[in-house]
């Protein structure tokens, strides 16, 4: 379990396919700090840790991760937002996040405004359930409040610390990003429809 809030950005130095699935290598200062077997959340998705090389981490990515988030498009190169999990004795800073992608956004739009940013975040009809206003969203494991809420999209305000601190300050318009929404609300969701059929 995660909570949102990004520890650092690390670099993609290897995107290796194998028969449908897929092999990342990352270069991160965190690496001195993990082990095999560890979780590492890598842009909301949690990925385990298979080699500990002195600055780098690797993790294998199956076919359905590959399917249902962005990491089927990852390229060298690219740098990707890092939380290791959640301790049990740590504050909770963001919100409660699995790290198990929901779908997969389109940035609409990136405004600024003062020293801050909005992204407007485009989402499939099917999580439209699982969104309110004011509410908790992770885009690409990233801790953010629904500020405002449509249909079939949703604004976030991004302040300048996590601007200059995440992958959020590359985005434009078209980009793909993982969503994951908040836990409690899709059980919410889950226990209503499960009420309704009895």
């Amino acid at each position: 379990m995660f909570t949102g809030i990004v520890e650092a950005v690390g670099t993609l130095t290897e995107v290796k396919g194998m028969g449908g699935d897929s092999r990342v290598r990352i270069h991160t200062a965190l690496a001195p700090q993990m082990k095999l077997g560890d979780s590492l959340a890598v842009n909301g998705v949690c990925l385990t840790v298979i080699l500990v090389d002195g600055e780098h981490v690797m993790a294998d990515i199956g076919p359905e991760t590959m399917r249902v988030t962005t990491l089927g498009a990852w390229q060298r190169g690219q740098s990707v937002n890092l939380e290791r999990p959640l301790r049990v004795e740590g504050r909770l800073d963001g919100h409660f996040v699995l790290g198990h992608v929901d779908g997969v956004g389109v940035v609409d739009e990136v405004r600024p405004e003062a020293e801050s940013y909005w992204l407007t975040i485009a989402f499939a009809p099917a999580l439209a359930p699982y969104f309110i206003r004011k509410g908790s969203v992770a885009v690409d494991g990233i801790s953010l409040t629904v500020a405002g809420l449509g249909d079939r999209q949703f604004d976030v305000q991004v302040v300048p610390y996590t601007w200059a601190h995440t992958t959020l300050r590359q985005l434009h318009h078209g980009d793909k990003v993982n969503l994951e929404c908040d836990m409690v609300g899709k059980y919410v969701v889950r226990g209503m429809e499960l009420r309704s059929r009895s």
